[in-house]
């Protein structure tokens, strides 16, 4: 089996990442190529977005989230690592999802090391949609730690895609080795419904969703291509060493780090109490979907993407045709409505969404034009 490369901008101590270095290979392909590839049937995962890097007015604006938000960001986070703590404690071993996941487990790393002493492995691995998760890292890791507990580990969940992703995943690795993993995904936020493991089901904004590579480590989205990943291979990403001066993944995982201690009782308690209840999922969320579909005449599912932080990656790296928004006075879609004035897309009033909005991505096929 290949050794985990070294990438990224994150201390060894805090992630390892299993997936292979193609930062010399050119994946990128303008956002409107890509998404007329795509839309034509080329997966996603084979190529990659040109990394957006928004003007300083955006950056100023993350930053000035960050500051009004970040205990209660460390307050999800401490919620949902005393529940995985509190279920599994220390044969636990984090497999964050790349990359949203990423900087969300090593928060929970460093919390639980904060407050129970114990250094928890933590691995960041890739999930394709469609694809499944790269079962050549999830051996790595089995081979590493035989009594492993894992627990996976994601941003936020928008429709569930994911989380389904990851169900079927685990049900495929049972079936092939025999091997039974826990597909409960751990989130900061929940607004679909989709797990029981989590900090809140508010959408609201988790900052790291506001920038790309440089939030999460300088690391690219995953990619399974033929062409460069073998059948024994980890699934690949790119290492942006070119983003080195504005890279801020290291300043955002310490000032968050640095509220737990202020709310590390609360999120006990909060924990404790979620641990006794019965949680249902459900995957509310997809109700909103199905309906803006058929009202928006939206060909597939795959071009509503709900919730803060998708609305927010739509119009990072796809084509956005529209944003709907339930409130546009909430503090949590101030970076949406500049970005979608400095791209010239429509914000339409929609009151009726369980989440605050909703990116539609815009049909490159000559559909919703």
């Amino acid at each position: 089996m290949n050794k985990p490369a070294n990438i990224g901008s994150y201390k060894a101590e805090d992630v390892e990442f299993l997936l292979k270095d193609l930062s010399a290979i050119k994946l990128e392909d303008s956002t409107e190529n890509r998404e007329l590839k795509v839309q034509s049937g080329i997966h996603y995962s084979e190529s990659l977005p040109i990394e957006y890097q928004p003007p300083k007015a955006y950056v100023d604006l993350f930053w000035e989230t960050l500051q009004e938000h970040k205990q209660k960001v460390a307050l999800c986070i401490g919620i949902v690592a005393e529940q995985i703590y509190q279920l599994k404690g220390d044969k636990t071993v984090l497999v964050s999802l790349a990359r949203a996941g990423t900087p969300v487990g090593i928060l929970i790393k460093r919390y639980i090391h904060m407050h129970y002493h114990v250094y928890l492995p933590h691995y960041s691995v890739s999930i394709i949609r469609d694809r499944g998760i790269d079962e050549n890292a999830l051996q790595y890791i089995l081979n590493q730690h035989p009594e492993a507990d894992i627990q996976f580990v994601d941003g936020w969940t928008g429709k569930g895609a994911i989380s389904l992703e990851l169900t079927k995943a685990c049900d495929d690795y049972h079936k092939k080795y025999g091997i039974k993993l826990d597909d409960t995904l751990a989130v900061i936020a929940d607004p679909g419904y989709c797990t029981t493991l989590f900090g809140t089901r508010e959408d609201f904004l988790i900052p790291s969703a506001c920038l790309n590579s440089t939030v999460s480590g300088l690391v690219s989205r995953t990619v399974l291509n033929q062409q460069y990943i073998g059948k024994d291979d980890f699934h690949g990403a790119k290492y942006y060493h070119e983003l080195i001066p504005v890279d801020v993944s290291n300043e955002y995982i310490n000032l968050i780090s640095k509220e737990f201690v202020h709310i590390a009782r609360e999120s006990a308690k909060l924990a404790t109490k979620k641990n006794n209840e019965k949680i249902e999922t459900g995957f509310l969320g997809m109700e909103d979907v199905k309906r803006i579909q058929a009202e928006f005449a939206i060909e597939s599912t795959h071009y509503i993407k709900p919730g803060v932080g998708e609305t927010t990656r739509v119009l990072l790296r796809r084509v956005p045709w529209k944003i709907l928004m339930r409130d546009p006075s909430s503090p949590f879609v101030k970076h949406i409505l500049m970005l979608a004035e400095e791209k010239g897309v429509e914000i339409v009033p929609y009151p009726n969404l369980k989440y605050l909005c909703c990116g539609l991505i815009k049909s490159v096929k000559g559909i919703n034009q």
